[in-house]
């Protein structure tokens, strides 16, 4: 059963209705507060059959007011400048024969891998640990790349990962209800932008179906992205 806030922000929304970008912010912000501050998420419906393997879409975008979230960066290095440079960054974990073995034994505790190409021999071998839980680097991301210390940065700058799931949708958070309503408003723009410009060359039709805002605890608001669709 919905909790009496959920219903009370229900009231808020008007379903028959799309809202611009700022005024779906605005919306969000007139919602009855949970007690912790909640993500705000972006979801997609997209016109693409993510069976196909030409038809996927992923990809990464900073978001210029960054995302809110504290985020613990693995690098994998073996010892050399690679590794002196994502310690330099900040990174929490940098190493490799003992950050395999840590892996290979279920220690998942990053919300981020980066490795260099040299590393992701041994790296691809963990792929039952990390796949499953979206962690394994990619060269289509960013996150495998000799320059560890630029990708530590912009990571934990904000740029966040988005990437279609089974039934053809995208969720990407854009930062936190604490964030000024600007602030959401232009991480929102920048990634409805990002994965617009993401559409394959084989999709057919249209490719942006639906988006809609909504806050962790939160009902969705529908956004009106027609002024993106001829992207």
């Amino acid at each position: 059963m919905p909790s009496k806030r959920y219903k009370k922000a229900l009231t808020l929304v008007d379903k028959t209705k799309t809202y611009s970008i700022a005024q779906a912010v605005e919306v969000i912000a007139k919602f009855p507060k949970a007690k912790f501050n909640e993500t705000i998420d972006l979801a997609f419906r997209l016109g693409v059959d993510p069976k196909q393997s030409d038809q996927m879409v992923r990809g990464t975008v900073p978001l210029p007011h960054g995302s809110g979230k504290t985020v613990k960066v693995l690098v994998f290095a073996k010892p050399g400048a690679a590794a002196e440079s994502a310690i330099a960054a900040g990174a929490e974990f940098v190493g490799f024969d003992d950050m395999i073995k840590k892996c290979t034994e279920g220690w998942t505790d990053f919300d981020v891998a980066i490795a260099t190409p040299e590393a992701m021999v041994e790296v691809r071998k963990l792929g039952k640990v990390l796949g499953p839980r979206g962690l394994m680097p990619n060269p289509k991301t960013g996150t495998v790349t000799e320059n560890t210390g630029k990708a530590v940065k912009e990571v934990k700058a904000g740029r966040v990962e988005f990437k279609i799931d089974k039934a053809a949708n995208i969720h990407v958070p854009v930062g936190k209800l604490s964030f000024t309503a600007e602030q959401l408003a232009d991480n929102a723009r920048a990634v409805i932008e990002a994965v617009s410009k993401a559409r394959p060359t084989s999709a057919k039709g249209v490719f942006l179906l639906s988006c809609t805002l909504s806050a962790t605890m939160s009902p969705p608001v529908r956004v009106d992205i027609r002024e993106f669709t001829s992207m």
